[in-house]
């Protein structure tokens, strides 16, 4: 088993799908607001960024950096 499977069954349920979304997304997408996210995967922005956390600082197929604060955090996602 890959060390990314092995990690991605350690995340939550709200965590895996704002994990997928990602990879999903990213691939014609550079930034992500967590609002934005939010209303896609009917979260709140503040679910979004507390669960992007661990997906920050996990070992997975997708970088995620916090970017910017305005109008919501700005999250900078690299496949």
């Amino acid at each position: 088993m890959s060390t990314s499977t092995a990690a991605t069954t350690d995340l939550s349920t709200k965590q895996h799908r704002i994990l997928e979304y990602l990879r999903e997304n990213a691939q014609t997408k550079t930034y992500f607001k967590s609002r934005l996210i939010g209303e896609d995967l009917e979260m709140t922005a503040k679910e979004v960024g507390t669960n992007m956390t661990a997906i920050q600082r996990g070992e997975f197929d997708v970088a995620v950096e916090k970017w910017g604060y305005s109008s919501s955090t700005t999250w900078k996602v690299t496949v």
